[in-house]
């Protein structure tokens, strides 16, 4: 149908020492994209191990360590189309502990930062306590939209 959002969205998995449900996470990225009504979007998900996400953080953010999720903003600032452009950079190793302390699948997990991430692409954030429940609401309603479940409020409980 002509009427169809184009998403293109990639992953690469660079640590690859851990099987990722790919499919399901492009599934997890294209609904929140849907769900927000964007008409185009080309997004890449690179899963790395925290080592990368520590080079990455510091190197972009000048923050120490590793991190779950990191989101950078490809788009030309000129750009008034509502098209998303954006790298969303994840911790195969955070998702691996996060999700064995919370008690679901690895995959699960790394949509969630998935998600989170297309979220800060479209202009949320979680700065403070209201933001960020909101975010983790709606990560939850949408990863809930593809049958995993309330996959952040499930670990609070």
């Amino acid at each position: 149908m002509h009427d169809d959002p184009a998403y293109e969205v990639t992953v690469t998995d660079i640590a690859g020492d851990r099987a990722i449900d790919e499919t399901l996470l492009r599934r997890a990225i294209e609904a929140v994209l849907r769900r927000h009504q964007v008409p185009m979007a080309r997004i890449n998900v690179a899963i790395l191990d925290d080592a990368g996400t520590a080079r990455l953080n510091r190197d972009h953010l000048q923050h120490d360590g590793p991190t779950d999720v990191l989101t950078f903003d490809l788009r030309d600032r000129d750009t008034e189309d509502g098209a998303v452009d954006g790298e969303i950079v994840v911790s195969v190793d955070a998702a691996a502990r996060e999700a064995a302390s919370r008690g679901h699948g690895l995959d699960a997990e790394i949509a969630l930062y998935a998600v989170h991430g297309v979220l800060h692409l479209l202009g949320f954030d979680d700065a403070d306590e209201d933001d960020a429940a909101r975010m983790h609401e709606m990560e939850d309603e949408v990863l809930s939209s593809i049958g995993l479940g309330a996959v952040f409020r499930a670990a609070l409980l």
